[in-house]
């Protein structure tokens, strides 16, 4: 609630730096609608990619060791260096992605990070790389389940995806719901990759420009700290009304007492 750049006193304003933000900040509800969509595309596809592949890598097979090691070694990368990569992989003059579209297929690749129609679908692409965490949550879950509840199931001659839908996810519940919830904290606070690979302009048309990039260029550009801070306070409440929502209907999620939803399950 003050007009602080640093070098001088805070100046006490009130509610001024909400009122700005909220009214006269076209950037700030640009950056926040940018956050949200981005949000809805990349919560539930990690979520599915990361089942996908832990229901895979749960097979007993050879070398299965070594495929999980393959999923997760990408998520020790440098999240600046990985950024570089994928900046370099799609370009669209020289990138490796569009040379082998044209080798490969004949077609010419979209502009990809320079193409406002296609900026968020890139940067989605990118952040599966970093899919591992998910994928060893998930994983745990999966050897959590009893072995015995298959077998009943087989029995029944249920196939394989009425094993999925009637035993593996319902039981699977409690993780789908945790990595629901660490999800959204943290594509909420994106900032790395789209910082380094747009050198924090947020460009092409400001499709790229996230929340915490747009209130780090407030606070370390224009030296605005007190409407940085009361952007980091509305950002900490953005997450925790979604935060209570999604504990509040969490009626869907199975705890393994088999009561649903209540918070003292967990």
């Amino acid at each position: 609630m003050t007009d602080y750049d640093i070098m001088s006193p805070p100046k006490w304003v009130g509610i001024e730096n909400y009122v700005d933000m909220l009214f006269d900040d076209a950037l700030f509800a640009k950056s926040l609608s940018n956050t949200v969509i981005f949000a809805l595309l990349s919560v539930p596809t990690s979520i599915a990619v990361g089942f996908g592949l832990a229901l895979l890598l749960n097979q007993k097979a050879l070398g299965e060791s070594v495929f999980r090691t393959i999923i997760f070694v990408p998520t020790l990368v440098p999240s600046v260096a990985l950024a570089i990569m994928w900046l370099w992989l799609f370009n669209p003059q020289f990138g490796v992605v569009n040379g082998l579209l044209w080798e490969l297929f004949g077609i010419n690749g979209p502009g990809w990070l320079t193409d406002e129609d296609w900026s968020k679908p890139t940067l989605l692409l990118m952040s599966l790389w970093t899919v591992g965490y998910g994928v060893v949550i998930f994983l745990a879950g999966l050897q959590d389940i009893p072995q015995s509840l298959y077998e009943a199931a087989e029995i029944d001659g249920a196939s394989v995806a009425q094993k999925t839908r009637h035993v593996t996810i319902p039981l699977l519940t409690p993780v789908i719901f945790f990595q629901l919830v660490i999800s959204i904290i943290a594509i909420f606070q994106i900032f790395t990759a789209p910082h380094v690979m747009t050198g924090g302009s947020g460009q092409p048309a400001k499709s790229l420009l996230f929340y915490v990039m747009y209130l780090y260029r407030q606070a370390f550009v224009y030296m605005r700290m007190g409407h940085a801070s009361g952007m980091a306070w509305i950002l900490f409440l953005i997450i925790l009304v979604c935060t209570l929502v999604i504990f509040r209907t969490s009626g869907w999620v199975h705890y393994s007492g088999g009561e649903r939803g209540t918070t003292t399950d967990t």
